[in-house]
């Protein structure tokens, strides 16, 4: 599994901070994405949130806390996680939108057009108003909300042996970020959860690689304003941000095998790697000078990566092309004949960020249902069929938003850099023309379009120099000297 590449400014204020902004507005035109709403939207989201639908069940005495990047404020998820026996309890409280958003309302219709947040460099297209999914439907802390509770029994070995789901009002107690709880645990002062939270995570972490499953939690980078001159790293990920995705995950899994079980759902699917895009990852790992022997199967070599080294987490980003193909199924009564996730290596569902994903609404009100042995909602019914294309339109766009930002923050690096040479390795050639291609740049770590005048010498180290690098239309190419 993969989570959005984020991009983020470490120096929003600077004069690249405004070139960025400028270039981020013209994408949005381009796309005819924005992050306002028509009024009719925003005017019924307000009184939604005024007026929420809330369950009786009351779990606020469960001391819920949220971990989250600092300056998030779409709140999707709130643990608490118990010992039991030799074992576990996964409390994990879930956004519920149903509380604010009824079917064929203004809100529904424009996130069923939207389909999921998109982000780039500290931007954010919402799939919701703010009014729900930063404030009414946000797990903010101290706050009384609605949600819908997981409550997933673990055995010793990480594994989850049963689940339910349940709609009920919740209060977190606070809003940690990553940087906080990794430093408390580092120092051996962190609240007992969160050694539970480091336990049951290296337990998953192990049990996905028996199976052989891989998840590739992205790095983010960040683009970094020294004197005028824009630079690219990659943000080190800590540990915590590793075992907290596996709560996740977990959650995905207890979800799926609910609606396998009731031959009813939507299930997140990926098709096994494409050989080619191994063979070209092979030649990636040997432009970032990384070793790679021929033995190791892929699952294993992109957990042998240690994403606080800048080229390894070129590396992880760059085996994102192993997910292509994936998407969505929705069935009622049989299985689809592709229902695994193979880098995860068994059925997964989407249920853990409604906030920023449409499809997860919809899992979720599967779940419930079947917890409660009540019927499945019609108007979910009646999504399966179509959900699976709303959200494939919406993932290209996510990944078209994603990549121009990208497009531009490469383009703004390397612009200072034109006629330069550089030290790479072909990593692909054009089908039609093998005079063009992809190269693989150590540092910086980008890849681009390379031409030469001649067939490109795929997997071979070369030289190429830097020939364009425009920011006004995003343009960065190479040619092989």
């Amino acid at each position: 599994m993969a989570s959005n590449r984020v991009i983020t400014v470490r120096t929003a204020d600077s004069v690249a901070g405004e070139t960025l902004r400028r270039g981020i507005e013209a994408i949005q035109g381009e796309m005819k994405v924005s992050a306002e709403f028509p009024a009719a939207v925003e005017k019924a989201a307000a009184e939604a949130a005024a007026n929420p639908r809330l369950p009786e069940l009351d779990l606020t005495d469960l001391p819920f806390v949220t971990i989250d990047p600092e300056t998030a404020m779409d709140l999707d998820q709130a643990m608490f996680l118990e010992r039991a026996g030799d074992g576990f309890v996964v409390h994990y409280a879930i956004a519920d939108l149903s509380a604010f958003i009824t079917p064929g309302d203004p809100v529904d219709v424009e996130a069923n057009r939207r389909g999921e947040t998109l982000y780039g460099a500290d931007s954010k297209v919402p799939l919701h108003p703010k009014v729900i999914s930063e404030d009414a439907g946000s797990l903010l802390p101290d706050q009384v909300r609605p949600a819908l509770v997981w409550r997933i029994n673990v055995d010793a070995s990480g594994e989850g042996t049963d689940v339910t789901v349940e709609r009920a009002l919740v209060k977190s107690r606070a809003k940690l970020s990553y940087a906080d709880v990794q430093a408390d645990l580092d120092a051996g002062k962190a609240d007992e959860m969160f050694t539970i939270l480091r336990e049951l995570g290296e337990l998953r972490l192990a049990r996905e690689a028996a199976r052989g499953g891989i998840s590739l939690p992205l790095p983010e980078q960040e683009i970094v304003d020294e004197d005028g001159t824009w630079h690219l790293e990659f943000r080190q990920m800590l540990p915590v941000e590793n075992w907290n995705a596996q709560i996740s995950l977990l959650t995905g899994f207890a979800a799926a095998s609910l609606m396998v079980y009731a031959r009813v759902g939507l299930l997140r699917t990926l098709p096994p790697a494409d050989p080619r895009d191994v063979q070209r990852l092979h030649r990636t790992a040997r432009a970032l000078k990384i070793e790679w022997p021929a033995e190791v199967l892929y699952p294993d070599f992109i957990r042998s990566l240690d994403v606080s080294l800048p080229n390894h987490a070129a590396m992880v980003v760059a085996c994102t092309r192993l997910l292509r193909g994936s998407g969505y199924v929705g069935f009622n009564g049989e299985l689809p004949e592709q229902a695994q996730h193979s880098a995860l290596a068994s059925e997964y569902a989407h249920v853990t960020a409604p906030l920023r994903r449409l499809v997860d609404r919809y899992a979720l009100e599967i779940c419930v249902a079947l917890c409660a042995g009540e019927e499945v909602p019609d108007w979910v019914l009646t999504k399966l069929a179509d959900l699976p294309d709303t959200m494939r339109e919406s993932g290209r766009r996510a990944n078209q938003y994603e990549n121009s930002v990208l497009n531009l923050v490469e383009a703004a690096v390397l612009a200072p850099r034109v006629g330069e040479s550089f030290q790479g390795v072909i990593v692909e050639a054009d089908e039609k023309d093998d005079r063009r291609g992809e190269v693989t740049v150590q540092d910086p770590a980008i890849e681009a379009v390379v031409a030469g005048s001649a067939s490109l010498p795929v997997g071979q180290d070369v030289t190429v120099k830097l020939t364009t690098a425009d920011v006004t239309t995003r343009k960065v190419e190479f040619t092989l000297e």
